[in-house]
């Protein structure tokens, strides 16, 4: 592994690090805006990456996601992952913002994301492809700046997918009950519990290509247009 090879790495975990710690704090930040202490009192409206640490989604799925393609003899694959989720006392944001308050509880991690993958495509745009001339600094920025848009924009995506148990499952789940379609609320608290089942599918599977990386490509392309 040579000095390029741990730059690349290094990278990536801080880009992933800033994209999975930072979704997870504005659900409990949204959701401490409508009065509910529960994430700030768990001591998880911090930065502090300890505090955050899954260790399915955190180091495991990053881990084989980067590593199994050069296992498997071609260049590393994306860093992808997530946190451990922020407690939130649904209850307490409902009484006091509604349903319209849960929503934005559940879309606040995927706007962050969105938004910090829309300014990493603004830097990208203004910076050059580094060459050998370049300081090792400026490779290791160019590279975090470009991880950061990539990491972001995936999980951004990913967030959006109506899986159980994330923020695309929790946001379709608060949009039924709210104009009472109870059919489709029912649906996602019987299946609650499946979601990491079909996160794994998704992501171990040519699945991943049509519902996640396609709709990222395109998303980036329109970025960086």
């Amino acid at each position: 592994m040579d000095s390029l090879d741990i730059l690349k790495i290094a990278a990536a975990v801080l880009a992933l690090a800033i994209a999975i710690i930072g979704h997870e704090i504005m659900h409990g930040w949204v959701a401490y805006m409508y009065g509910d202490m529960t994430a700030k009192n768990a001591g998880r409206l911090t930065i502090n990456p300890i505090s955050h640490i899954d260790l399915v989604g955190t180091i495991i799925v990053p881990a084989t996601m980067y590593f199994l393609p050069i296992l498997l003899g071609s260049d590393g694959g994306i860093l992808f992952g997530w946190a451990k989720p922020v407690p939130i006392n649904t209850f307490t944001v409902i009484s006091r913002g509604g349903y319209n308050a849960a929503i934005q509880v559940d879309l606040a991690g995927i706007v962050y994301n969105f938004t910090m993958g829309a300014f990493a495509a603004i830097a990208l745009t203004a910076m050059h492809t580094p060459t050998t001339a370049d300081s090792l600094f400026y490779i290791f920025l160019y590279i975090f700046v470009y991880q950061l848009l990539i990491i972001n924009i995936v999980l951004g995506v990913f967030n959006l997918l109506p899986i159980p148990q994330f923020d695309g499952g929790h946001f379709l789940m608060h949009l039924a009950l709210k104009y009472k379609i109870n059919s489709i609320a029912e649906f996602y608290y019987k299946y609650d519990r499946y979601g990491i089942i079909i996160v794994l599918i998704i992501l171990m599977t040519p699945l991943n290509q049509y519902v996640l990386f396609m709709p990222v490509q395109a998303i980036i392309h329109l970025l960086l247009s």
